[in-house]
């Protein structure tokens, strides 16, 4: 019989997958500790407390994988009596609770995505309303997330987000302002708007969308400085926000949207309501509104029924469309998917390749575009101090998915959450180099 462990209780939160999961974490954590428990986000073993949460993703193999190796190796240290108990939330846990119950039952409790008010009550903690919107954030002091919806309404075949989120159900604009003043107060000057699809919002509060109105009030919170846009859909994009983006300077020049592929036979299969011509004129409006902004995709190589004329067709327009930030991903079939009803013909070597061939020609263009950097000057943000460099961004890049400026330590001190014009001295594929331009 298993002893229990010594340790006062403490709640340590585990985050694993996306920034939505990110944000759901701070949530949580921000009403466990309104209700006086002592919490803390990923701390070291040694510090670690008696109760875990885990926060899981089950969007892809990959993220499943990782989730489920999280809960055996706590429920191992349970065995252990190193910690007391173990509770498991988020989309892993909404996608396969019956599951999981059988195969890991050493688990103190499973929640849905949507069982937050369970969770507390779990945990010891009363759920309250009136904390709408705030949270304990974990991510640098200078920047936060903000969910402004939640679910997605789109048919993508390949995509299990539905079933874990639900139906897209906007943020009011009242709440988020409200919310971005609390962030504003707390020292967060740059805002990293997030939802399954942004271009989506509004339309079920407002009957339109109604995304440049929310990007317009959010614009004028004081203390804000930048607001970046996370996840956009191709498919009816509310073209309103590009003008908005090009006359407004706290809204980056910047915008990720997940194009997943371009050959029509595949997009077709997808079911993701748009062509290769409508696709390329949506982002050639893109450019030709914000002349410089910085346009971040993600593709998925080894869909059901890729044939190797399909992958030509990418590569091609890859190469053509010189994308500034681009990350590749490998087909993952995924259960109660439209696309699972489709035979998985792709071997797993030749998806690999395939997704090693795109990023290969996307380091070429990345370095390239990074060249031509050199010797400009660029307003950056500084996130921390990593070894012997302070690390930086610029408007044009997103924490951990994008290129970070990097500046020797040795030549000044800057500080974490303050703007610097810093210019750019040298450049490799994904990271720049640079000065304090008033060195």
């Amino acid at each position: 019989m298993r002893t229990k462990s010594l340790k006062k209780n403490k709640i340590n939160v585990i985050t694993l997958g996306c920034s939505k999961n990110v944000y759901d974490s701070e949530v949580l954590m921000g009403q466990l500790r309104a209700s006086g428990k002592d919490v803390v986000h990923e701390a070291p073993a040694h510090e670690e407390g008696n109760i875990v949460v885990i926060n899981t993703c089950g969007f892809i193999d990959n993220a499943k994988e990782e989730s489920v190796n999280m809960i055996l190796n706590y429920v191992d240290k349970k065995e252990q009596g190193l910690v007391d108990k173990v509770f498991v939330t988020g989309c892993l846990s909404e996608r396969y609770k019956p599951d999981l119950q059988k195969e890991i039952p050493n688990v103190d409790q499973y929640f849905g995505t949507t069982e937050l008010p369970g969770l507390l009550k779990a945990l010891g903690a009363d759920y309250r309303h009136e904390l709408l919107g705030e949270r304990l954030t974990t991510t640098p002091k200078n920047y936060a997330y903000l969910k402004i919806a939640e679910g997605c309404d789109r048919p993508c075949s390949f995509c299990a987000i539905p079933l874990m989120r639900g139906k897209h159900v906007s943020q009011s604009i009242e709440k988020l302002v409200k919310e971005a003043e609390g962030l504003a107060r707390g020292g967060v000057k740059e805002l990293i708007l997030i939802a399954q699809d942004l271009t989506y919002y509004g339309l079920d509060l407002y009957k339109k969308r109604n995304l440049a109105e929310l990007l317009e009030n959010l614009a004028k919170v004081e203390g804000i400085e930048w607001i970046r846009l996370h996840y956009a859909f191709p498919s009816g994009f509310p073209m309103d926000v590009l003008e908005l983006m090009r006359r407004e300077p706290k809204i980056c020049n910047y915008i990720d949207i997940p194009l997943q592929h371009i050959s029509d036979s595949v997009l077709k299969s997808m079911r993701r309501g748009t062509t290769q011509e409508k696709t390329t004129k949506l982002l050639k409006e893109f450019r030709e509104a914000v002349p410089g902004m910085t346009i971040r995709t993600t593709l998925i190589v080894g869909y059901p029924g890729e044939t190797e004329e399909d992958f030509q067709i990418l590569k091609n327009w890859v190469e053509e469309m010189r994308f500034e930030r681009l990350g590749c991903f490998t087909y993952s079939h995924e259960e109660n998917t439209h696309a699972y009803l489709l035979e998985d013909d792709v071997p797993a070597d030749v998806k690999q390749q395939r997704a090693n061939e795109i990023m290969e020609i996307q380091s070429q263009i990345s370095w390239e575009l990074n060249q031509e950097k050199i010797g400009q000057t660029f307003r950056c943000i500084i996130d921390r101090k990593e070894g012997a460099h302070f690390v930086a961004r610029t408007e044009f890049d997103s924490p951990d998915v994008d290129n970070e400026v990097l500046v020797d330590a040795s030549l000044a001190y800057l500080k974490t959450g303050e703007f610097v014009n810093i210019k750019i001295t040298d450049a490799t594929e994904f990271d720049l180099y640079g000065v304090p331009a008033d060195l």
